[in-house]
């Protein structure tokens, strides 16, 4: 009997089960690198807490030296969750199983990962130890961390509204342009900072007094600007068509190549000159914007 009811469709009936169970399967690949994000994430900011904790035996010894192996660690896993946040994205859109649930999981993941540990790292390595503690300095190095997290929060939460409804949300606010960001993205923010400490992860409380007061004020500015750049209206290339097609595949493939390579052999110069060129970008395209039509108008 049992040969006899099988047949055609009943192994039709199986392949569609089995291709169901495959596309239950591909909707968990994206959150697996969201997952690794919020590791990543956790990892930075507990290497970033101990080696705060590591200073405290004095400017100079062992201390110091296992406290710069930390901060390292922490910029280089803020580096790893910036890819693994580009991947889920591009994995659930080439897939499609982007899912209401994915995009906030996401979110959250980006709010503790670009948002809480390049603050903490930003702190912990360069004005935590700069300024005595409970001097006004100090006091704003806290605020500027605090609101560099405000502001990449919010720069997250108008990104989701804007994902949502991908209309005018009001009268004078922009469309959303699948090309460009509106502000600047929380990853590039967040991966400035950890290059900068990756380019020269020795705390700055061991340069001396003068020089770590100057380098710590100048690391305050940066992350005030980096605040206001995530909530400010100026557009980033997005990059999201890069190689979607056959032919620019090919051309993008040996660019993507080198470019892995040469972060490779020389990891501490060529990020920190990635993610400042893409900072930067941002800025030079909008003055440029300004300064073209400024005589038209006139």
């Amino acid at each position: 009997m049992a040969s006899e009811t099988e047949g055609p469709e009943t192994e039709y009936h199986e392949e569609v089960r089995e291709r169901r169970g495959l596309k239950k399967g591909l909707y968990l690949l994206p959150s697996a690198f969201t997952a690794a994000n919020i590791g990543m994430g956790y990892f930075a900011v507990m290497a970033a807490l101990r080696g705060f904790q590591l200073l405290g035996d004095g400017p100079e010894g062992e201390g110091v030296r296992a406290a710069t192996v930390h901060f390292d660690n922490a910029s280089r896993a803020i580096g790893w969750a910036i890819l693994f946040d580009t991947l889920d994205g591009r994995i659930a859109r080439l897939t499609k199983t982007t899912t209401e649930l994915g995009i906030q999981f996401d979110s959250i993941a980006d709010v503790l990962t670009f948002g809480i540990a390049p603050a903490v790292l930003v702190y912990a390595w360069g004005y935590g130890g700069a300024f005595p503690e409970g001097s006004q300095l100090h006091k704003l190095g806290w605020f500027l961390s605090f609101m560099f997290l405000i502001c990449g929060a919010l720069r997250l939460a108008r990104f989701n509204v804007q994902a949502t409804r991908p209309r005018t949300l009001a009268e004078g606010s922009a469309k959303v342009d699948k090309k460009s960001f509106l502000g600047l993205p929380i990853p590039a923010a967040a991966g400035l900072l950890a290059a900068i400490v990756h380019f020269a992860p020795r705390p700055l409380v061991t340069y001396g007094d003068y020089w770590a007061t100057l380098y710590g004020g100048i690391l305050m500015g940066l992350v005030a600007v980096l605040a206001a750049l995530m909530v400010s209206t100026i557009r980033y290339s997005s990059f999201k068509t890069l190689g979607a097609g056959k032919r620019s595949t090919i051309k993008v493939m040996p660019l993507i190549a080198a470019v892995g390579m040469l972060v490779w052999l020389f990891s501490r110069y060529v990020l920190l000159a990635i993610v400042l060129t893409y900072v930067l970008h941002g800025i030079v395209f909008r003055l440029a914007a300004f300064f073209h039509t400024r005589p038209a108008e006139e």
